[in-house]
């Protein structure tokens, strides 16, 4: 018999998610962002839920070809760009868009042999201070990108370091609007906080990716008062059950110890498995449907739960690691990190299921 825990990934959640990054940037170009393996749900997934988008995003150029092999037809962009110059030639080859952040960039594009009509995104620094051009060789890389043959359309984008703060983009965006004057291109400048509530960044395109999976970008708060829903169910079942009296302990460290008696669950779950090892005792879990914590220090394949508020729970009962009822934000705050790692960090080891009402 399998291990009892799978990963479930929504396709209609998805959908759902992708309509409302639309509606919260009506009539600009969609860029869905598929990278890290779409986040973790699977890049195949990400494709077939986020068909709708006007182009898919990523950083890896393996998972570029991938989406080509499987029928993506439409625009791919590189949010990294080139690595090396043969990167070049797989964009001139496969019809992938570019971001450009750093001269030898533009010199690989320079140096392209074949012909070739890439579209290039010219990426500033506005204050992450990541990738990017600062002002005047920004504006220096736009007009050599412009006297290339290889290059087709070429677009200006930012990335923001702190759209989820109230006025977090105001300085980025002046420095933005200043490098920009007077150059001729699209704008492409919001990630998801943005989208969600800076209007006036939204430019010509946006490019939505953790609230595509149904997490909020902000530090508080929760995904579904955005309107968002959870695209992935992490679930598994008890496998025993203990009793604890007051004064024992349980897990390794013996980092928690019952005060009163207590029955005690143990989850066919743990750190191998993506969940997060830091998670302390109280973080949220989910079991026959009713909310409760676990206790102790997550193991590799298991982690224990309060029955108290679960008193008919046993062996073979039903848990939700983050979903429906237990938002996966609440389990990343719990443990201090945030909802993009938990998803991207599920292991392998994971069974995925596929939730899709269009099939058929």
């Amino acid at each position: 018999m399998p291990r009892p825990i799978s990963a479930t990934v929504s396709l209609p959640a998805m959908r759902h998610n992708l309509a409302l990054a639309r509606e919260r940037a009506p009539g600009r170009f969609v860029w869905a962002v598929v990278k890290a393996n779409g986040y973790g749900h699977g890049l195949s997934n990400a494709a077939r839920g986020f068909a709708a988008a006007d182009g898919l995003a990523l950083v890896e150029f393996d998972g570029a070809a991938q989406l080509r092999r499987e029928g993506w037809r439409g625009p791919v962009l590189m949010l990294e760009g080139a690595f090396e110059a043969a990167d070049v030639e797989q964009a001139a080859r496969e019809r992938l868009s570019l971001v450009v952040h750093e001269e030898r960039q533009v010199d690989w594009l320079a140096a392209l042999e074949r012909p070739a009509s890439i579209e290039v995104f010219l990426k500033f620094n506005s204050g992450m201070n990541r990738l990017g051009f600062r002002h005047d060789a920004f504006r220096a890389a736009f007009a050599r990108l412009a006297s290339l043959a290889a290059v087709g359309r070429v677009t200006l984008m930012t990335h923001f370091a702190n759209a989820d703060l109230e006025g977090g983009a105001d300085e980025a965006m002046r420095r933005f609007e200043a490098a920009a004057a007077g150059l001729e291109a699209g704008r492409s400048l919001a990630n998801s906080a943005a989208t969600l509530q800076l209007p006036g960044t939204h430019g010509d395109a946006i490019r939505p990716g953790v609230m595509l999976y149904g997490a909020t970008p902000f530090g508080e708060g929760d995904a579904r008062s955005l309107g968002l829903r959870p695209t992935m169910r992490l679930e598994s079942r008890l496998i025993a059950v203990q009793q604890l009296e007051p004064g024992e302990a349980v897990g390794y460290g013996s980092t928690f110890r019952a005060e009163r008696p207590m029955r005690i669950g143990v989850v066919a779950c743990g750190y191998a498995d993506g969940y997060p090892r830091h998670a302390p005792s109280g973080t949220p879990i989910a079991v026959d449907g009713v909310r409760t914590v676990t206790v102790g220090r997550v193991a590799m394949d298991m982690l224990m739960v309060d029955l108290g508020p679960v008193p008919g729970a046993g062996p073979g009962s039903a848990v939700e690691l983050w979903g429906e009822l237990v938002p996966i934000d609440a389990v990343a705050r719990s443990s201090g990190t945030i909802g993009y790692e938990l998803m991207c960090a599920v292991s392998q080891r994971v069974p995925v299921r596929v939730e899709d009402d269009a099939a058929g």
